[in-house]
């Protein structure tokens, strides 16, 4: 099947616009803004817990615990504090979210960082982004492009629902998809993935009625 680029315009723009009347351009700009090159400590341990906490899992039903967990886990601070206080962290966040393996999976990634040093860590994910973020606790070959992604690379995930919209459009994948958007819109990659994300995950029933 051959990449329709007309259809796909149409599609991302039907996504801008849901984006922007549901009031969610504060995720666009957040995502847009992003700079891989300055992320944190700080970030670092949020966006690994966001992704950690949201595979498997629905990310509407992360985020409605998530700013209790963030709390828990002395709301990223450093991974110094988070290690100091590590079991009443993951006692704490078990009141909201329940799974332990995960949560202790965020106490592993801070006791790592602690241990390596952040600066030493960032520079040799800077060096192999997808790579080296796969040494964290549940983060493989898909969610390292996620992760690096919220950090603020450039680059899209194969996430089920891009990577369904990419087949329907005759794409070869969910990066080749952002990608030829990002150059016909002068947008980013990884602000298309975000907003074509956000309107396929609020809005399933799209993907269907779109392309049937």
């Amino acid at each position: 099947m051959r990449a329709d680029l007309t259809a796909a315009m149409n599609f991302f723009s039907r996504a801008c616009s849901y984006v922007e009347q549901a009031g969610l351009s504060g995720e666009v700009v957040w995502q847009r803004d992003a700079d891989f090159t300055e992320f944190t400590e700080s970030e670092l341990l949020r966006e690994h817990a966001w992704v950690a906490l949201c595979s498997g899992f629905r990310e509407s039903a992360v985020r409605r615990v998530f700013n209790h967990v963030s709390l828990c886990f002395c709301d990223w601070e450093s991974a110094d504090a988070i290690v100091s206080a590590g079991e009443i962290c993951c006692t704490t966040a078990a009141l909201t979210f329940a799974n332990r393996l995960k949560l202790r999976a965020i106490l592993s990634t801070a006791r790592y960082i602690n241990n390596i040093g952040f600066e030493e860590f960032k520079r040799s994910v800077l060096a192999d982004p997808i790579n080296r973020l796969q040494v964290l606790p549940f983060i493989g070959p898909v969610t390292s492009r996620h992760l690096a992604k919220n950090l603020g690379l450039d680059i899209a995930k194969p996430d089920r629902h891009l990577v369904r919209v990419s087949e329907r459009l005759g794409f070869r994948s969910a990066d080749d998809l952002c990608r030829e958007l990002a150059a016909t819109t002068g947008e980013q990659a990884k602000v298309v993935d975000l907003i074509v994300w956000r309107y396929i995950a609020d809005n399933p029933q799209q993907l269907h009625d779109s392309f049937a």
